[in-house]
């Protein structure tokens, strides 16, 4: 599976995508990126319970937003690609 980062999620993880094993979830894939990249991912994709995705973030699982799809329990395959952006304010 396709993992493309983008803004400071660069910069958290040092790269601008990779190739990792699909886990089950949308989920298990956050959390899997916050044990590898650190805290500071994590207070960023997840809220602090760890239950819902954080308020910051934007997840695309082939160009469809989770959020309307099944949110953090939307299933992943390895042929998808994951997009996570931060939300960006301007004027």
């Amino acid at each position: 599976m396709l993992v493309k980062y983008f803004a400071y999620y660069r910069n958290d993880t040092g790269r601008k995508e990779e190739r990792i094993p699909a886990p089950e979830t949308v989920g298990a894939l956050l959390r899997l990126l916050v044990r590898r990249y650190g805290k500071s991912m994590g207070e960023k994709l997840l809220s602090p319970d760890g239950l819902s995705l954080g308020s910051d973030a934007i997840v695309l699982v082939n160009g469809r937003n989770i959020a309307h799809l099944d949110m953090l329990n939307t299933p992943l395959i390895e042929t998808d690609t994951v997009s996570i952006f931060p939300i960006v304010a301007g004027g």
